[in-house]
């Protein structure tokens, strides 16, 4: 009893110490993290891509993919976002995950003014990499249908000069369930090197 006194400190330390080596080794093992929410399934959609080509929800399964709601004619967040997504193209590219186990999708809700020819012009302006981003649009009603039942992105206004909606940026996994949904505001928490790292958690390789 006094030998275990006599040295109750030293044990104390022991013990922290065994403690946090196996803190790291969970950290290290991504055990402690939280599994991403399932926050529901993404609807079907077929879509027009930017080489006239339609695009289903069937063509992308099998991918973490990013997806996001915007328009051409935007005047301030669709670009910033749109920029943002193309740093995040640019990480993935590097480590050579971008179009193989990840894609992004941006999908138009102004197909009055965002023509295929549009579009393009605006995705090359942040060199979109179309190996594995697709632009899509189709008809608008579809469109506002599959953002607020799959997404949680509630769009206002009929045309260019009316337009309100969530800058939201979805996150889905392969088996096409939302699994995070992102406040592209909110720069601070979500970057480029957040969004290619959950991209990474959900990616099937």
């Amino acid at each position: 009893m006094h030998t275990l006194k006599r040295y109750k400190w030293t044990w104390l330390l022991l013990a922290l110490a065994l403690g946090m080596a196996l803190y790291l080794v969970i950290q290290s093992l991504d055990l402690g993290k939280k599994q991403l929410p399932v926050i529901g399934e993404v609807q079907d959609f077929s879509l027009e891509n930017v080489d006239g080509k339609q695009v289903t929800l069937a063509d992308t399964k099998g991918k973490a993919r990013l997806v996001y709601f915007f328009f051409t004619e935007c005047p301030d967040v669709c670009p910033i976002t749109t920029y943002m997504l193309s740093q995040t193209q640019d990480l993935l590219v590097k480590d050579g995950s971008f179009g193989k186990d990840v894609e992004f999708v941006s999908i138009s809700f102004d197909p009055k003014n965002d023509t295929r020819e549009a579009i393009k012009t605006f995705a090359d302006r942040f060199h979109a990499d179309y190996n594995g981003w697709y632009f899509l649009r189709g008809d608008q009603e579809q469109v506002r249908q599959l953002a607020a039942d799959s997404f949680k992105v509630l769009i206002y206004g009929n045309d260019k000069d009316n337009f309100a909606h969530a800058n939201l940026i979805g996150l889905v996994d392969p088996e096409n369930r939302l699994r995070g949904l992102y406040d592209a505001g909110d720069t601070e928490n979500v970057t480029p090197e957040f969004l290619a790292g959950a991209l990474k958690k959900l990616a099937p390789n």
